[in-house]
């Protein structure tokens, strides 16, 4: 299968390992990846702000950079949420009103798309020592993953991984939510540290690098013994 693969602003500039080791796992699964370099943002944080004009804009680049019926794949459940529900509301009534439902229907986050469409759930990936799983609230509540990164990582061997409390919970990230709002974020981001090191988990592990990023500013801040781990990164590991 021939995939097209998007790779976030803040991931291709803070965290390329990431999308390097997500085309990694999907060419072992058997995918051809094509990566469009002209691709930039997918509007998301505009749109968020209220900027819909710039959000529109940023939209249209992005709908004309995967506008072929290839999957769009992205390690970003966020982006991939924003894309999928909200781009039909962005360009409704508009010359791209279709072009970009079409976009929404063919984009899929990571997980999902290895153990919906591709049906695998194990890669051979081996990393020793207890996770403990956060449920960011985009890939929850707007691509309602829940299951997918849980099947794929409980085929990785060596890893043991156990629930936190309040898994569910939002970890105060939420985009712009941990500018406007730090104290209320960074309560809530030690909230969620503690329910992790609660579990004796070594690593908190997610679908959404935005998520792990605040996550792991409260650790260094904090200097814990817990790690976070994007969900393509361990499943890179091993092979």
């Amino acid at each position: 299968m021939t995939v097209d693969v998007f790779i976030p602003c803040f991931v291709d500039q803070l965290y390329p390992d990431t999308a390097f080791n997500m085309i990694k796992v999907l060419e072992k699964a058997g995918c051809k990846v094509n990566y469009n370099d002209k691709q930039t943002c997918c509007g998301q944080p505009a749109f968020n702000s209220g900027f819909w004009e710039e959000a529109r804009s940023v939209g249209t680049k992005f709908i004309k950079d995967f506008e072929g019926n290839n999957p769009i794949v992205t390690p970003s459940a966020s982006c991939c949420g924003y894309v999928r529900n909200y781009y039909g509301k962005l360009f409704e009534n508009s010359a791209m009103h279709n072009t970009s439902r079409n976009v929404g229907k063919n984009i899929y986050e990571f997980s999902e798309f290895m153990v919906n469409i591709l049906k695998v759930t194990d890669v051979g990936a081996v990393l020793n020592g207890k996770a403990t799983f956060h449920d960011s609230c985009a890939g929850l509540r707007e691509c309602k993953i829940k299951a997918e990164p849980r099947q794929l990582l409980s085929h990785v061997q060596g890893l043991e991984l156990v629930e936190m409390a309040e898994t569910d919970t939002c970890c105060g990230f939420g985009g712009t939510f941990t500018v406007k709002f730090p104290d209320i974020s960074n309560g809530m981001a030690t909230q969620k540290v503690e329910n992790a090191l609660a579990t004796e988990a070594e690593y908190i592990i997610s679908t959404d690098m935005s998520c792990l990023m605040h996550l792991q500013g409260k650790i260094n801040k904090d200097n814990l013994p817990i790690k976070t781990m994007h969900l393509a990164d361990v499943l890179a590991m091993g092979w």
